[in-house]
């Protein structure tokens, strides 16, 4: 396919692509909801579901919050089973903008596979939806350790040496409310750029001169040195390959994020707006 592929593509490029590329459907929703049975009413066609809960993550922990990474195997499991091969190039896409399918599109490039993220979901795409699943087959795709040097953990970034971009909505960040973590705020010295201010209102990313300023109002002017973190290592994604899409870099994940450090009782907690 040429030049190396950057993280988010447009429905034309699929379209030119069609047949060398694998869709896949990845939405997952916080409150609860089937992204299966999503899927299953309709999907954008020949695309496979990717269940984040099942592939994406390991069970939630106290100490490792509500979605750690899963072991290498189990990820290579639901890849092979999804008929995903190393070799293959594969777009995600989800209804949500792309910060759902930001955290497989992270996983895959983390680790050397070639995957990007479809610029505006399923909105982007111009056909009629199907409920048709494709035939399914079996991958062939390798276990590999997550990169160390992509990864951060609760002590780096409480310990001052990067600068720390938190991904959620700007109420949460403040300390407003929290739906799902047990002490709003968010964690001390960090800086806010909500993932999804990163996008237009038809879930396409803005224009790239708006996503670097974005950043750049928050004093990042490089991904270097920095490390991502949202409510648990999702949407987190967003923010570091929105970062390497403009030519940023690349910044760090914390995956455990606020519902790792928001558990964890001797670490301080800041608030935007006071406390009532």
């Amino acid at each position: 396919m040429g030049e190396e592929l950057k993280p988010f593509v447009d429905w034309n490029w699929c379209a030119e692509n069609a047949g060398r590329i694998v869709l896949a459907d990845t939405r997952w929703y916080l409150d609860g909801s089937s992204g299966k049975e999503a899927y299953e009413s309709g999907h954008l066609p020949d695309a496979v579901f990717i269940d984040l809960d099942q592939w994406l993550s390991r069970p939630a922990s106290l100490e490792a919050g509500r979605n750690p990474l899963p072991d290498p195997e189990i990820f290579a499991q639901g890849m092979r089973e999804a008929g995903i091969s190393d070799a293959d190039t594969v777009v995600a896409y989800d209804d949500a903008g792309g910060v759902i399918a930001a955290r497989l599109v992270w996983m895959l490039r983390s680790t050397g596979h070639s995957a990007a993220i479809l610029n505006g979901g399923m909105a982007a795409y111009p056909g009629e939806l199907t409920a048709q699943t494709p035939a399914p087959r079996t991958g062939v795709f390798s276990a590999q350790a997550w990169p160390e040097h992509l990864l951060s953990d609760i002590s780096e970034v409480s310990d001052g040496k990067y600068t720390v971009i938190d991904a959620r909505n700007r109420d949460r960040f403040d300390g407003l409310q929290d739906p799902v973590d047990p002490r709003p705020g968010h964690v001390p010295g960090a800086v806010n750029v909500p993932c999804r201010e990163n996008l237009a209102s038809t879930g396409h990313l803005i224009q790239e001169l708006q996503v670097r300023a974005n950043f750049e109002r928050a004093g990042v002017l490089s991904a270097g040195n920095t490390v991502s973190y949202c409510g648990s290592g999702v949407t987190a994604c967003h923010i570091l390959l929105a970062m390497e899409h403009v030519g940023m870099g690349q910044g760090k994940l914390f995956v455990g994020g606020w519902s790792q450090y928001s558990r964890a009782n001797d670490r301080p907690v800041a608030r935007t707006s006071p406390v009532v």
